[in-house]
């Protein structure tokens, strides 16, 4: 063992200064952006300060040779820019008021499990790996722990619900670029993605640091029960990113479905056309499944990875020595992640600059490689200063030894398999290679064709992620056991920033091109919009694969310090408490998969009777004279979600609960280690499926290519079958297929925090017999 290089001042430093850039970088892009001014005020929305014409705000519009009233079109973009932001602020206040029963619910069932552990006994006792010493009571870990929980679950509803204002803020914004040029539009939409992404990494951590030092004013000495009650944290992010997940997915998935059915199948009028109702309550679905779903489940993995670490660091050399870096190491991970992201984004919005369609792909591959890149000189320099050259680390029941570059290797192997699945899941649904050609070609011969290819595809792109996930879980545990499992998913998820920026840049383009179609811009202006939204339906794919992966490793990290905690030395398959629960455990995915389509479809099939209904009863609504009710199909997608995702979310939550109380943890162990196995298996095929058919259908929308034009154009018999593909793998891809990775999660978090409960009153009815 030995003394760090970096000090425990240092440390105390260096954390929340990161947090604070991050937070102050973010605040510069807003402010950036919010030059691009939408008024309809008189003023154009190439008004504005400064004369930087990289950042478009300065520059004369390319556009106004076709002769199109600008200001009509800024009026036109601000009605509907406040129209989406309205639906989408709404349908969020309404899913956290429910959610924020459910919060409470369940922080005082947290207190009362884990008080009950001891009979609600204030007195000090053992500590759980060494009972020579005496810790805090049970109590003081339920109350702790109810806290931490509360923080983490506010925290998610916090990083939604600006994820979700700034993308609404954004949308309209890129659209009026988009008169500039593509360039432009892309900055504008990558700048708003990257003030979401910063500040849900930045306040994750800067939450986390201030509870850790909170809790220490009381817990002391005692380390164990210190990180212990922290695990809370994760638990509280991933329930609320559960509802939001599932509750965004199920209204953008019901709105999107209900809009293509009806207008595109069977009106043949174009997507985002402003005649089809339910375009609006469409678009507030992207803001609100996309956006503020995805933030809540990456804040939510970030979470858990960093819980999970802490938690089996506690019982390592760095607790039980009381060395502050170097238990804090995980952190400081993040907080060098932060500083490279901010230098990794400049190179998307300063030191290079997109000109061309065919640039856009290419520069945000280029901001996961470059991150990956200098990731990996951080993670060497944080390795460095901040670990002993020797130290050892908890594994089952003795410690083992550990090298500085062991632990070094085990973050940058997490980190690289995170790029490996990225490329791999961009090369299965983007539409420049081969696999969704062929997805496009199948569709020649009708819609059954296109639906095996994209199967096939789905099912074949499960293959290289999951050898990626392997081999970094048996190099990093090999290396450090379950910490080093624990920060490879710290690792994949270090550059989070970048990660989350490139993630929510999809939906803003997605809006953009919406609302370029309902504000009646030319064709040219579409085609550009409609080239930003490919790239991001791509890159919405990447980040759904960066989600899942992270997703495996931090539940398998989170499974070993439940096993410890739960104090089992061996899970034992051949033993049927053990091999009963891997059996429910692996059916689990498909029971919650069932369960999310059939909501997807019970609120579609509400929005295609009310947009049929509007195009059979309102005079004119065909013909464009008359305005369509959005605001109905903005409520019909609110109702059916909130009620539809009660169910799921019961199903994840009450799980841990009754196996665990009932069958006792070896069960338990089995149904976590099930559920991860086949859970990771269906989310990828499912999100990489629904990736490639909506590729598909816009490869032969775009006609780019010669291939591309004999499929064409918009209305054709093979369009109509990728339509159908799109609207299949439309719940797939956006409500059950990134869902699963939060089943996974939770449930293993979940019961890590029961887990002294379940250790100490569980398996009821084995104990009965």
């Amino acid at each position: 063992m030995g003394t760090t290089i970096l000090s425990d001042l240092g440390t105390e430093i260096l954390i929340p200064v990161c947090a604070l850039i991050g937070i102050g970088f973010a605040l510069v892009q807003w402010v950036i952006v919010s030059k691009v001014t939408v008024s309809t005020d008189g003023k154009s929305s190439s008004s504005g300060a400064g004369t930087d014409g990289k950042n478009g705000y300065a520059e004369s519009l390319i556009e106004e040779e076709e002769g199109i009233n600008d200001h009509s079109v800024v009026h036109k973009c601000a009605e509907i820019q406040n129209a989406i932001a309205e639906g989408a602020t709404s349908f969020l206040f309404t899913e956290y008021q429910y959610v924020g029963v459910f919060m409470v619910a369940f922080a005082i069932l947290i207190f009362l499990f884990l008080g009950s552990v001891e009979g609600f006994s204030t007195k000090s006792q053992a500590c759980t790996y060494d009972s020579s010493k005496m810790c805090k009571p049970a109590l003081a870990t339920a109350v702790f722990s109810t806290i931490s929980f509360l923080l983490g679950a506010v925290t998610s509803v916090i990083s939604g619900f600006l994820g979700m204002k700034i993308a609404t803020y954004a949308n309209a914004r890129t659209t009026l670029e988009a008169r500039k040029g593509v360039g432009k539009a892309f900055i504008v939409a990558f700048r708003s993605g990257a003030v979401m992404g910063f500040l849900l990494a930045a306040n994750g951590l800067l939450v986390l640091y201030i509870a850790i030092n909170v809790f220490k004013l009381y817990y002391g000495d005692d380390w164990e029960g210190l990180f212990e009650a922290i695990t809370g944290y994760g638990l509280g992010g991933s329930s609320m990113a559960l509802f939001g997940r599932v509750g965004g997915g199920i209204y953008t998935k019901a709105a999107d479905v209900g809009a293509d059915l009806v207008g595109k199948v069977e009106r043949n009028i174009p997507e985002d056309d402003p005649r089809n109702p339910a375009v609006i309550a469409d678009n507030v679905g992207d803001n609100v499944g996309d956006i503020a779903g995805m933030g809540s489940d990456l804040f939510g993995s970030y979470a858990e990875s960093s819980c999970a670490a802490l938690v089996v660091a506690s019982i390592s050399s760095f607790g039980v020595n009381h060395e502050f870096t170097a238990m804090l190491y995980p952190l400081l991970i993040s907080s060098v992640g932060i500083l490279v992201c901010l230098l990794t984004t400049l190179f998307a919005t300063d030191f290079f600059e997109v000109k061309a369609v065919k640039e856009i792909e290419p520069a945000l591959k280029k901001q996961l490689v470059i991150s990956t890149v200098l990731m990996t000189i951080g993670i060497a320099l944080v390795s460095w200063i901040a670990l002993p050259s020797t130290f050892t680390i908890f594994n089952f029941g003795i410690q083992k030894e550990v090298q500085s570059w062991q632990l070094f290797l085990c973050v940058g192997v997490g980190l690289w398999a995170g790029l490996i699945i990225g490329f791999v899941t961009e090369y299965y649904t983007s539409n420049a290679y081969s696999p969704v050609q062929d997805v496009a070609d199948s569709c020649r011969t009708g819609a059954a064709t296109n639906i095996i290819f994209g199967l096939a595809l789905g099912y074949k792109s499960v293959i290289i992620p999951i050898f990626a996930i392997a081999i970094s879980i048996f190099v990093s545990f090999s290396f450090a056991a379950m910490y080093g499992i624990a920060v490879a998913a710290l690792g994949m998820l270090s550059t989070i920033a970048t990660g989350l920026a490139i993630d929510a840049y999809g939906p803003i383009s997605d809006n953009a091109g919406g609302i370029a179609e309902m504000a009646g811009m030319s064709h040219r202006i579409r085609e550009r919009t409609d080239a930003l939204d490919a790239a991001g339906n791509t890159t919405a794919a990447i980040g759904k694969g960066f989600a899942i992966g992270s997703a495996a490793l931090v539940s398998l990290a989170l499974f070993g310090a439940f096993v410890s905690r739960a104090g089992i030395s061996t899970v034992d398959v051949l033993t049927p408490k053990v091999f009963i629960g891997l059996l429910v455990g692996a059916m689990l995915p498909y029971w919650f998969s069932a369960m999310t389509m059939k909501s997807v479809g019970s609120a579609a099939l509400k929005m295609v009777e009310e947009v049929r209904r509007q195009f059979n009863t309102i005079p004119g609504l065909m013909e464009g004279t008359a305005k369509p009710d959005y605001a109905n199909c903005v409520k019909i997608s609110t109702d059916a979600s909130i009620k539809e995702m009660i169910p799921p979310g019961a199903l994840v939550m009450l799980t841990p609960l009754i196996v665990g109380i009932l069958f006792g943890v070896e069960t338990l162990s089995g149904v976590l280690a099930g559920s991860l196995v086949s859970g990771v298996q269906i989310a990828i095929s499912a999100s990489n499926t629904g990736g490639a058919w909506d590729n598909a259908k816009k490869y032969i929308e775009a006609g780019a290519s010669e291939h591309a034009k004999t499929l064409g154009p918009k209305g054709s018999d093979p369009h109509k079958a990728a339509v159908i593909g799109d609207t299949v793998g439309d719940p797939l891809k956006d409500t059950s297929g990134p869902s699963l990775n939060i089943l996974i999660k939770l449930m293993a978090v979940e019961s890590l925090v029961f887990a002294p409960f379940f250790a100490t009153h569980g398996g009821l009815l084995f104990k009965m017999f």
